[in-house]
């Protein structure tokens, strides 16, 4: 792998496939950011693979099913990896995500440049990942507020946000602990993957909450269905913005419940030792960004309302990142910001 593909994949694809990720990358230590990076471009192929809806599901399920055999495999299959591309890299409509798929192969070459350790975590990665979203595919079985189906059950949600982000925690800490000397050093390394695991399940939570009205009219309704049930509601009466006041008693538990882990989250980022300024801005960021949201989220007045805007804006993101970059990480005012608005939502 020459370190000219590797500038490609990193500085060119993955800024037109996700820019706020590609900050945070840029701010991580080279000692763990290629091997953060290449994850998430391949979380991102197949999350863009699952969402080409010019194909069915079964299809869609079968190259899924490929991508994840090379990380089970020890050695890759270049013919599946070759079909795959072949297959999904024409259908897609942004430019960043095809780019991505059409340099699949040179994501796995870069894969096989790296240290056997680095390839494991990556290896136990991804089939959760990839699991994750298989399990979008099968339990919502359309893609139009006609086929909205629901969860079944709270553990099912939480079984689900580990799978697509919780799971992520753990490999997280595991590079930071293995790469870092002063982490591997000061860390309890059990106690901070299950730190990592709620970290990551509560940054998805807050984005399923956001998302709410989208996935509705996707077909997808988060919110399990037993949940629902207790408050006389069916998952199609959520697409009318109206039924808001019945569901806040639910919506309102989910937000105590993405808080929680998010607050694991905060106790998770300042733990990392004060001198490692990037890695604390590189968590820093998104916890703040989705505290934030989920702020607005309970402020939000129309929060079934797919014509409401519940991203915060630009200028408040690059607000979170000069404040912090200034202050070089610096827990009191970092939780000073975190406090504020921790106390606004309850």
């Amino acid at each position: 792998m020459t370190s000219r593909n590797e500038r490609f994949l990193l500085k060119a694809i993955l800024p037109r496939v996700s820019r706020s990720f590609y900050l945070t990358l840029a701010v991580l230590p080279s000692r763990i950011s290629k091997q953060i990076g290449l994850a998430y471009l391949f979380a991102r192929a197949a999350d863009t693979i699952a969402d080409t809806g010019h194909i069915d599901r079964e299809a869609r399920v079968l190259c899924l099913q490929q991508l994840k055999a090379q990380f089970l495999r020890e050695s890759l299959n270049w013919h599946e990896i070759q079909a795959v591309q072949t297959m999904m890299a024409p259908l897609q409509p942004h430019q960043g995500e095809r780019a991505l798929l059409e340099q699949l192969d040179v994501c796995f070459h870069m894969f096989q440049a790296f240290e056997e350790a680095d390839q494991r975590e990556i290896r136990e990665l991804l089939p959760q990942l990839i699991e994750g979203m298989e399990m979008d595919l099968k339990a919502f079985p359309g893609e139009t507020p006609e086929h909205l189906t629901a969860l079944s059950s709270m553990a099912e949600l939480d079984h689900y946000t580990y799978a697509v982000a919780g799971c992520v925690g753990v490999f997280w800490t595991n590079l930071l602990c293995r790469h870092i000397p002063r982490i591997r050093r000061q860390w309890d390394l059990e106690a901070k993957r299950r730190l990592g695991i709620r970290f990551g399940k509560g940054l998805q939570l807050t984005n399923i909450l956001r998302d709410l009205p989208r996935d509705l009219r996707r077909g997808r309704c988060y919110i399990p269905f037993a949940a629902l049930e207790e408050v006389g509601v069916q998952p199609r009466d959520l697409l009318d913005p109206n039924t808001l006041p019945r569901v806040r008693p639910i919506l309102q538990k989910l937000v105590g419940i993405t808080l929680a882990h998010l607050d694991q989250g905060w106790f998770y980022t300042l733990s990392i030792p004060r001198r490692e300024i990037r890695l604390r801005l590189a968590c820093m960021w998104p916890i703040l960004i989705a505290l934030r949201t989920l702020h607005l989220l309970t402020t939000s007045h129309n929060l079934l309302d797919p014509a409401v805007s519940l991203k915060i804006s630009r200028l408040e993101v690059y607000r979170i990142l000069v404040i912090t970059t200034l202050t070089g990480g610096c827990g009191s005012v970092g939780t000073a910001y975190w406090g504020h608005f921790r106390k606004a939502i309850g």
